[in-house]
């Protein structure tokens, strides 16, 4: 995913969040950022576990 994305612009980001936020929200910043990706991760993990278990459901009929 973020591959293609180099130190330079990683700097860049970080420095326009920190004109955005404000460097005493920042820190609340990335932490729902990284709440919000560990939830999306969770559930694409579970709808991927059900369509795994549908597909065996139909393999055995």
């Amino acid at each position: 995913m973020f591959g293609k994305i180099g130190v330079s612009e990683l700097i860049l980001i970080l420095a326009i969040a920190l004109v955005i936020f404000g460097p005493s929200k920042l820190p609340e910043v990335g932490k729902s950022i990284g709440k919000a990706i560990k939830e999306f991760k969770s559930h694409a993990n579970k709808v991927t576990e059900d369509l795994q278990v549908d597909s065996d459901v139909q393999e055995k009929k």
